[in-house]
């Protein structure tokens, strides 16, 4: 596509950078990004991405706007409080960039629907809060070969890598959900606005970059943020020979 008077106008910034210019910002409208969980990561992301020109983005989340969501989930206002969250942020996201083509799946994604929903993105961003949804859209993005950002955050850290096939898996680290009531929800626990905004937009910078197939991604990479102390610490990863998913003796096959 040819991008129209209005469009240089708008992505001036970007074009002018020689990483991106104006075939890098085709490409960018050209291309489909899915966000499962329009909450304290998906918020950020999902704003940055708009803004960026991703032609095509995905909404993933069945749950209602809730006025303790407001502190970090910034894609949601006041007035929003009682309505779907993926209605809640196509608005936002068309009110930003008219460009943007919004998809939305009102529902939970699970083993049986995953596969299908994911099929037709070209980057896939994790913005769940607990650890069934993370395992599974690891396994999903591992067999449908799908490049996806991981991210987690509780109190003020928060921790974020991007998987490519052929890369470290969520399951080279985690070997499985560790026990009921082990780790604490943010419901629990608590955790600070700033930090969900810190690294979703960590995790839109990541699928850009991906698209433009520009700089280095966070692949065999755990960045671990303590915006408490503010301490940003990158752990090299190497892929587990033994892991259940991607390990030289499998044992996860669906």
């Amino acid at each position: 596509m040819k991008l129209s008077n209005e469009q240089i106008e708008r992505y001036s910034r970007q074009i002018i950078l020689k990483e991106v210019g104006g075939k890098g910002q085709e490409k960018l409208l050209n291309s489909k990004v899915l966000v499962i969980g329009a909450g304290g990561l998906g918020s950020p992301a999902l704003l940055y991405l708009a803004a960026a020109g991703v032609g095509t983005l995905g909404v993933v989340d069945e749950d209602m706007v809730d006025l303790s969501n407001l502190q970090r989930q910034i894609i949601h206002f006041s007035t929003d409080v009682g309505k779907e969250k993926v209605l809640s942020a196509k608005e936002k996201i068309e009110n930003i960039n008219p460009d943007v083509k919004v998809i939305t799946y009102n529902k939970r994604v699970n083993a049986g629907n995953i596969r299908d929903i994911i099929g037709e993105y070209d980057f896939i961003i994790d913005g769940t809060d607990n650890f069934p949804a993370k395992f599974l859209i690891n396994d999903a993005c591992f067999f449908e070969n799908k490049p996806y950002s991981h991210g987690g955050i509780l109190r003020f850290q928060g921790q974020t890598m991007t998987f490519l096939p052929g890369s470290t898996c969520y399951r080279c680290i985690f070997n499985s959900p560790p026990p009921k009531g082990a780790v604490p929800s943010c419901s629990e626990a608590g955790i600070i606005g700033s930090m969900a905004g810190l690294l979703g937009t960590i995790q839109a910078s990541e699928a850009i970059k991906y698209l433009l197939l520009k700089g280095e991604l966070l692949t065999n990479k755990l960045l671990f943020i303590d915006l408490l102390n503010l301490e940003f610490r990158v752990i090299n990863l190497k892929k587990n020979k033994n892991c259940p998913l991607c390990g030289e003796n499998r044992e996860i096959f669906e």
